[in-house]
C-alpha cells in the first residue's frame, strides 16, 4: 500500500505502518495535551502504544486463520481506521472467508475478557470521556477493544462484518454481486460517519469515513477485475503497438516520444528485443525537472524491475504483479523477446469493453 512503510517481520508476514496513523497519534497527543499538559500527552501515548499492539494482534487474528486454510499474509499495514492483513487470496469457500473475517475480531473480544479479568471496568457514563487521561489505562483499552470488536462487525465493506456478509450472499449468488451489495453498505456507513463527524467536529471520523469509502469501492472494483482476469490471458490482453526505446536513447529522444504518442511507460529493448526495463513518464519528467542532462541516456532513469509473464500466463498474474507496484508487465514470447506489455489502463479498458 502507497503511503506506507515497514517497520520489519512477524510471524512470517511484513508489518507496515500508514502515515495516516500517525494523525491519529497526533491527535490524541494534542487534544490530551491542551486538556491536562505534558503527563496527560504521555499517559496518551502510551495508551495509543497498546492500542496499536492491540489492532496488530487483530490482523494476526485473520493472517494465523488464513494460514490455517493454506493462505499466505504478505503484509499487515496499521491505519486509522484499525489495520489492513493483505491475504495472498481469497479463500474460496465463503464458510473459510467467514472465519477469516471473524479471527480479527474475536482477538479483540479475548483480550477484552482478559482486561476484565484483570480488573478493568468502564462505566458507561464515563465513555464519552475515553480520550480523557481520568480515565484508567485498562478501562480505557477495555473500552477501545470491544468497539473495535464492534465495529469491524457492522455488515459493510472494508469491515470484516461486511467480508462475512459477502461470504453469505455468496451462498445465493455470484461473489462480484455479494460483492457490489456488501461495498455499497460500506458507502452508505462511510457516508453516515462522515456526517457524524463534520456535525460533530471530529477530523478523525471523517478520515474514518474516506477511507471506508474508497476502501469499499476499491474492493468492488478488484473483484470485479479479476472476476474478468480468470477468463483471460496475458496475450488477449497486452498492448502491442508500441514506441521502444534502445539503450543508446537518450532523456530527450525519451522526452520527444511522451509528445509524439500517447503512452505513459517505455520499454527499452536491445537489438535482440530482449526487455532491459520501462522509462516511466514520470521518472521522465521528475528527471527533466531535475539537475540531469537532456543528453544523458534514458536508462539512467529506467526501471529494471519489471515483471515478466508468458503469453499463455493467467491475467490474474499480471494484477498480482500490478497491485505490488510495477509500472508494467512484460509479455514474453517462447524465445524470450518482448511481445508486448500491460498496464493498469488497458486492463481497465479491457473490462470496460468485456463486461464486468
Amino acid at each position: 500500500m502507497t503511503w506506507s512503510f515497514s517497520l520489519g517481520r512477524l510471524l512470517g508476514s511484513e508489518l507496515r505502518v500508514h502515515v495516516t496513523f500517525f494523525l491519529l497519534l497526533a491527535w490524541v497527543g494534542f487534544a490530551a495535551y491542551s486538556n491536562g499538559g505534558w503527563p496527560a500527552a504521555v499517559e496518551n501515548l502510551v495508551f495509543v502504544l497498546a492500542l496499536f499492539a492491540c489492532v496488530v494482534a487483530h490482523e494476526f487474528g485473520h493472517a494465523l486463520m488464513a494460514r490455517r486454510y493454506g493462505i499466505k499474509t504478505p503484509d499487515i499495514t496499521l491505519l486509522p481506521i484499525g489495520g489492513l492483513a493483505r491475504l495472498e487470496r481469497m479463500p474460496e469457500n465463503p464458510m473459510q472467508e467467514v472465519w477469516v473475517a471473524l479471527a480479527g475480531p474475536a482477538v479483540n473480544v479475548v483480550i477484552w475478557i482478559i482486561l476484565i479479568a484483570l480488573g478493568a471496568g468502564m462505566p458507561f457514563e464515563a465513555l464519552s470521556q475515553i480520550d480523557s487521561a481520568n480515565i484508567g489505562l485498562l478501562d480505557r483499552l477495555a473500552y477501545v477493544n470491544l468497539l473495535l470488536a464492534a465495529f469491524n462487525m457492522i455488515p459493510a465493506f472494508p469491515m470484516d462484518g461486511g467480508r462475512v456478509f459477502r461470504a453469505l450472499l455468496c451462498l445465493r449468488m455470484d461473489r462480484v454481486k455479494a460483492t457490489r451489495i456488501a461495498a455499497l453498505g460500506g458507502q452508505i456507513v462511510a457516508v453516515g460517519l462522515g456526517f457524524l463527524g463534520l456535525s460533530s467536529g471530529n477530523p478523525i471520523l471523517v478520515l474514518i469515513a474516506v477511507f471506508v469509502f474508497i476502501a469499499a469501492n476499491a474492493e468492488s472494483q478488484d473483484v470485479a477485475l479479476r472476476s474478468v482476469a480468470r477468463r483471460v490471458l496475458a496475450r488477449d490482453a497486452m498492448i502491442t503497438e508500441f514506441r521502444a526505446l534502445s539503450p543508446d536513447d537518450t532523456l530527450s529522444t525519451a522526452a520527444q516520444a511522451v509528445i509524439h504518442t500517447t503512452q505513459h511507460e517505455f520499454p527499452v529493448v536491445d537489438t535482440n528485443g530482449a526487455l532491459l526495463g520501462f522509462v516511466t513518464r514520470d521518472r521522465l519528467f521528475t528527471a527533466l525537472a531535475g539537475d540531469h542532462p537532456r543528453s544523458d541516456r534514458a536508462t539512467s532513469v529506467m526501471d529494471s524491475d519489471i515483471p515478466q509473464v508468458e503469453l499463455t500466463a493467467g491475467l490474474e498474474t499480471v494484477l498480482d504483479g500490478l497491485h505490488k507496484g510495477a509500472p508494467a508487465i512484460a509479455v514474453l514470447g517462447q524465445t524470450g523477446r518482448m511481445m508486448g506489455y500491460i498496464t493498469r489502463e488497458n486492463i481497465g479498458e479491457l473490462m470496460v469493453i468485456r463486461g464486468r
